[in-house]
């Protein structure tokens, strides 16, 4: 969502501790929740009627509690070497990451919410369609939050096209460094209710968290994934790509 075409989100600025930079906090990113975009995720047609109706019926329970909160860094990469790198003094090891930040040399950890509230909504354990329909308009709620931290990133920090990458998303990098990722906050994440788990899982489970870094060509960790039936895939796998990223650095 265009920064400028909606109510701005209310922003606090976090200073660390004797250094220049900052942390920030988004909250309250407003989001438009629309029923044709939750049919179309799901590709269903509206003459179904018992699916629009179903759908319908969650968008309007959902839309009280609609939006989403974040909370990002200002980095910076440095101690490049072979499959490893350091992005605030915090060491990084996956060969894909690497890659991405050859180049780059300012990057934006972040971490994102839908809150409590929506991660709470109740459905019968035995309605696992309707499960899968919330499901779905939860991620709708994530990607939009993210479209939106982009934007504002783009307008406030004058990059380019972004694109994310976060721990867990690729076996090359594993979801135990969300630790890692987690630690250049110093527990600052609290201030959007997000915790990290033992299990390295985030708490309120709709949540999201990766680094966002400018780039040319947009990037996915879908295109190095072959895995097939992915209902989240956003991108085709690339083998040929996939090649590029399995060359030593």
């Amino acid at each position: 969502m265009p920064i400028g075409s909606a109510t701005r989100a209310v922003n606090k600025l976090i200073p660390k501790r004797g250094a220049n930079k900052l942390i920030e906090v988004l909250d309250d990113i407003p989001i438009i929740l629309s029923l044709e975009e939750v049919l179309g995720r799901l590709q269903v047609s509206r003459q179904n009627k018992y699916i629009e109706n179903s759908v319908r019926e969650l968008v309007e329970r959902v839309k009280p509690l609609a939006g989403a909160r974040a909370i990002y860094k200002v980095s910076y990469v440095n101690n490049k070497d072979g499959d490893s790198l350091e992005i605030g003094g915090v060491k990084f090891t996956s060969r894909v990451l690497r890659v991405n930040l050859d180049r780059i040399e300012r990057v934006f950890p972040y971490i994102i919410t839908c809150g409590k509230e929506i991660s709470e909504i109740a459905i019968s354990q035995n309605d696992l369609i309707k499960s899968y329909y919330l499901d779905t308009i939860k991620d709708i709620l994530l990607d939009s939050a993210l479209t939106y931290l982009k934007d504002y990133l783009g307008e406030k920090h004058q990059t380019a096209q972004m694109s994310s990458i976060a721990p867990g998303s690729l076996e090359d990098w594993p979801i135990t460094q969300q630790k890692e990722l987690f630690s250049l906050f110093n527990k600052r994440e609290t201030a959007i209710g997000v915790r990290l788990t033992e299990n390295y899982v985030m708490e309120p489970a709709k949540s999201i968290s990766g680094i966002l870094f400018p780039t040319e060509i947009r990037f996915e960790s879908c295109q190095l994934c072959p895995r097939e039936r992915c209902f989240g895939r956003r991108a085709p796998y690339d083998p040929d790509l996939a090649k590029i990223y399995r060359q030593p650095t």
